[in-house]
């Protein structure tokens, strides 16, 4: 096979082709790959679950579960019951009206059972005849968690008598059984994960399975949700009892009334409620309360959770649109009501600072963004919730004027301090120096204030862009570098001061420098070091530390530098991926988890190459990227030798007598093991 390198022009563009193989008569039918069954959800399970990771293996209990509630919702089921038998094995059962075992009329030879567990897109919720609404995908979810299970058992009390089908790892083994006589009805899972899928170390936290058993109780009002545990599972510290059971007459108004029963709450009485929408496509269920601190002030406590068919949706949705809508418009058509004129200035912001509240819908048609449906997105619902809400809301507040009264202040306050707070940081943003403008090359974020924003210093354009298009643009701000940066200890103070990069860098950070540093008027609370995983990055994350250290050293006494952690390989086994920092890492999987495993490893050769949801992933998202934090010894009389000490080292390997650096090279030799070139 021969290949050649092809370049083609466009302008003033030039784009390099990769290598193109010539001899493409040998691509046939033979080439063509046909994943039958629950194949692909095996290949490539992360287009079914999200990953492979912890929140993906807890993630399988959940649609099992949402079958069971389903069946609840339905009218079908009263009790539901969650064991958790062992590490790796759960099981779920419900009184329900079981898994149909009867011969599918399309697939001969095959039970609706069989069917369900083993082909995906199969199942009862296709059309609203059998659910009105639903979580769970009959036979899309069951088929998912049968497809990444070691073992699954599955048992049908139905017409009668039991019937057992078992699977091993989505595949049918033997043929469905038919058991004792029995007048119990519902369906029994049992599964186990697996650890060619998620490794040995995949483990069910019993503390995760508690909550989710819990939040599907207080969804599903008058259902009981039975908890039993293993107790070798429990430890102390997990605080957590080994049976329970959890049912909520009122649903989410009584979970939320238990989990802010012992704190001060500005209502007196919970706001909760529950409406149907249009055309008898859904309902939505509601509960809020605000909650202050001991002295009436905002508290720290607030939250708003929402859900959709009992489904935790954490990233929200339009039915949190169309609720916060209707709660923030309420209290402004109060104010107005009052002649208050401040009420004007209220924001969603501003009422759910200290806002507890729960919203649940249940809907015929749901649309999520993906498959672990973490966002509700259908735009009619934003509507039927701000409608639905909206009524019952302002008569709330008319029934009781004086608790209204209380909380348009209290809202006001929020309000007052938060416009302050804003024009006191739009000044700090626009630099001490009265500078109107940062440059251009600075992508900033867009949040107001200080708390949770970040500043990324990336090496080079090409990282910059990849950064600008991963970030969080609302807390993360990115600045890319052109190359190396001065090094501030072997150059004068004159060029320091003439350093177009390096003064940019302090109006960015904004608090001044030397003995006019102000920790209080910086612009973000991280600076992050984002450089290659090279020798190249490591000099430039050193030149940069080196200028912080001259320059600001109170930014790092305050825990404020930090430098990230790219990956250097990215190591690929079967249809597992791991992202690793350093050689030993690699070392380390290739004799561990990976031994005997054949490996595709992939190395970054600069954070340019990677694409943005890689660098996203695994070096810019506070859940699971890692950071090194910045520090200097403390400024006490136990620090200052650690402190002088410090200072040495930083002049002595950044100064100008390279002497010093030959000595530190020579002396430190003897613990390199490997040097590459």
């Amino acid at each position: 096979m021969t290949s050649k390198k092809t370049d083609l022009k466009f302008g003033q563009v030039s784009v390099n082709l990769p290598a193109m193989a010539t001899n493409n008569n040998n691509y046939s039918a033979s080439d063509i790959q046909v994943l039958e069954g629950l194949e692909p959800v095996r290949l490539r399970p992360g287009m079914y679950i999200g990953g492979t990771d912890e929140k993906a293996w807890h993630h399988l209990p959940i649609e099992i579960l949402d079958n069971a509630v389903d069946e609840a919702v339905a009218g079908f089921a009263k009790k539901i019951t969650v064991n958790l038998i062992d590490a790796k094995t759960i099981e779920i059962h419900d009184d329900g009206r079981g898994v149909p075992v009867d011969m599918h009329p399309k697939f001969p030879g095959k039970s609706a059972l069989e069917i369900i567990f083993s082909s995906l897109h199969s199942g009862g919720k296709f059309d609203n005849s059998v659910y009105k609404t639903s979580g769970g995908l009959h036979g899309v979810g069951a088929a998912v968690v049968n497809a990444l299970s070691a073992e699954t058992t599955v048992t049908v009390a139905r017409d009668g008598y039991f019937w057992t089908l078992k699977f091993s790892r989505g595949q049918t083994v033997g043929k469905l059984e038919k058991g004792d006589a029995t007048k119990e009805h519902g369906t029994r899972v049992r599964f186990t994960l697996d650890d060619q899928i998620f490794g040995a170390a995949a483990v069910f936290k019993p503390v995760k399975i508690y909550r989710m058993a819990r939040a599907k109780a207080f969804l599903t009002k008058g259902v009981k949700i039975e908890w039993t545990c293993n107790p070798e599972l429990i430890t102390e510290d997990m605080n957590l009892p080994a049976a329970d059971t959890f049912y909520y007459p009122n649903g989410v108004a009584d979970f939320l009334d238990q989990k802010t029963h012992d704190k001060p709450r500005l209502l007196s009485n919970i706001f909760s409620g529950s409406v149907e929408f249009p055309d008898d496509s859904g309902h939505v269920e509601w509960a809020l309360s605000v909650l202050t601190d001991e002295n009436g002030a905002a508290s720290d406590d607030g939250f708003l959770n929402s859900y959709c068919n009992t489904i935790s949706t954490i990233d929200g949705g339009t039915h949190e649109s169309g609720f916060r809508t209707a709660i923030t418009r309420g209290l402004k058509n109060f104010g107005d009501k009052v002649n208050n004129k401040s009420a004007a200035n209220i924001t969603a912001e501003d009422m759910f600072d200290s806002a507890t509240a729960i919203v649940s819908v249940f809907y015929k048609s749901p649309q999520f963004l993906g498959q672990t449906k973490e966002k509700l997105s259908n735009p009619e619902i934003a509507r039927y919730v701000e409608k639905a809400v909206s009524d019952p809301w302002e008569m709330f507040l008319a029934s009781d004027p004086k608790t209204a009264t209380a909380l348009l202040d209290f809202v006001n306050n929020l309000a007052a301090a938060r416009i302050k707070t804003k024009q006191v940081k739009d000044i700090a943003r626009k630099t001490p120096t009265k500078r109107a403008r940062m440059p251009a090359k600075l992508a900033d974020c867009s949040k107001h204030g200080v708390d949770g924003t970040e500043l990324f210093i990336v090496e080079g354009e090409s990282a910059g862009g990849t950064a600008k298009q991963a970030r969080d643009r609302a807390t993360q701000a990115i600045m890319p570098l052109r190359g190396k940066v001065l090094n501030v200890m072997s150059n004068s103070d004159e060029k320091f001061g003439a350093n177009k990069e390096l003064n940019e860098l302090i109006d960015i950070v904004g608090a001044g420098t030397g003995r006019d540093f102000d920790e209080s008027k910086m612009r973000y609370e991280k600076i992050i070091i984002m450089t290659d995983a090279d020798v190249d990055g490591s000099h430039i994350a050193s030149l940069l530390m080196t200028f912080f250290y001259q320059a600001m050293p109170g930014m790092i006494h305050g825990g404020h530098l930090y430098l990230s952690c790219p990956p250097l390989y990215k190591v690929t086994a079967g249809t597992e991926s791991i992202y690793v920092a350093s050689d030993e890492e690699l070392d380390a999987l290739k004799n561990g988890k990976f031994k005997g495993r054949k490996l595709e490893i992939s190395r970054f050769k600069g954070l340019g190459e990677m694409m943005p949801n890689q660098l996203k992933e695994t070096t810019m998202d506070p859940k699971s990227r890692r950071l090194i934090r910045v520090e200097l010894p403390p400024k006490t009389e136990e620090g200052a030798e650690d402190a002088e000490k410090t200072r040495t080292l930083v002049s002595e390997l950044m100064g100008k007598k390279p002497e010093f650096r030959f000595r530190f090279i020579t002396e430190h030799a003897k613990f390199v093991k490997d040097i590459f070139v």
